[in-house]
């Protein structure tokens, strides 16, 4: 059985020593914090007929049918695919099943991941089941964007705060789960995932720090003039847009700090220091300004799913990259 995570614990013991359950919880943070590892947990321990010491039996049939997914008061919301919305269609039938009574005679529970990618409608057919919730319905929400759920969602919901844990704990629960990495990949996994230890874990596994120095080696081509934008683009397209415009924003706020402080350390990670410093001689800080500001707006319209060209975009961005030392 998966345990709870070791930075949750007192956040575990808040939600489970309730003496009344809410009907709805939005669990938000950082992704890769362990949102939905709680919700899961949660969830079991709420379906439990006989919960023990802080946590489900599991050897209840509540508890089996949930080990075996096919508890029939377990419900989750998802997209149908990565990258896409939750359609208004799957919040209807989920109305519709909360609606019949819990076949197992306790409650029914609700997962819905990620929150902030429901439609308005979505959200709106939603927000109907929050202001009047069945008897025996438990919602749990997770979302990694607290800012984009409509603020009459968030109203009716318990929120908690599922924050990161410290670089120490972060780093030892990590390097239990990848033993085969040394005290350097490890660490910068964590630089890369912003201090998530999850979210590095996932790193690992989709081969990050290979792209990662795929990427600054492509963009020390391109400033040598050794690749086009195009070209580079072109060689991009496959990689998570996200991650990218991620990555230069970070280098954007690097470049800046950089120019105040003349401190090394503000240039960011080791691999890109060269290039930073270098660039930091000639760029203007109101153009870096600017180009930091089209990043996060272009970034936050992939995060509410608009249609933009990968090529295009990612074209565009080196364009302006190059523009920035007057190239």
């Amino acid at each position: 059985m998966v345990d709870i995570l070791p930075w949750q614990q007192d956040i575990w013991q808040g939600l489970i020593g309730r003496t009344q359950h809410a009907h709805a919880y939005l669990l938000h943070g950082p992704a890769g914090s362990g949102k939905r590892q709680m919700a899961e947990l949660f969830a079991r321990f709420l379906l439990c007929k006989q919960p023990q010491a802080a946590q489900a039996c599991g050897q209840c049939r509540s508890c089996k049918l949930y080990a075996a997914d096919s508890h029939p008061d377990m419900l989750r919301v998802e997209p149908e695919e990565p990258g896409k919305g939750i359609l208004i269609a799957y919040v209807r039938e989920l109305v519709a099943s909360i609606q019949q009574t819990a076949q197992q005679g306790g409650r029914q529970v609700v997962i819905l991941e990620p929150a902030e990618v429901m439609t308005l409608e979505s959200a709106n057919a939603l927000l109907k089941s929050l202001e009047e919730p069945s008897a025996g319905t438990v919602f749990l929400l997770i979302t990694h964007q607290l800012s984009f759920l409509l603020p009459t969602i968030k109203s009716r919901c318990v929120l908690q705060a599922c924050p990161l844990p410290d670089l120490a704990q972060a780093k030892t629960w990590l390097a239990q789960q990848l033993p085969s990495l040394d005290d350097t990949q490890l660490t910068k996994l964590l630089q890369l995932s912003g201090g998530s230890p999850l979210k590095a874990q996932q790193f690992a596994e989709d081969n990050v720090l290979q792209m990662r120095a795929d990427v600054v080696e492509g963009v020390k081509q391109l400033l040598k003039r050794q690749l086009a934008p195009a070209q580079l683009a072109g060689q991009w397209t496959k990689l998570p847009t996200v991650l990218l415009l991620d990555w230069f924003a970070q280098w954007c706020q690097n470049i800046l700090r950089y120019q105040l402080t003349q401190n090394t350390v503000d240039l960011g990670l080791q691999d890109m220091q060269p290039v930073l410093g270098h660039m930091a001689k000639f760029v203007q800080a109101e153009q870096l300004t600017e180009t930091h500001s089209w990043i996060l707006e272009r970034r936050n319209k992939l995060l509410r799913r608009a249609p933009l060209r990968a090529d295009l975009l990612l074209e565009s961005l080196l364009v302006r990259w190059m523009g920035l030392i007057g190239f």
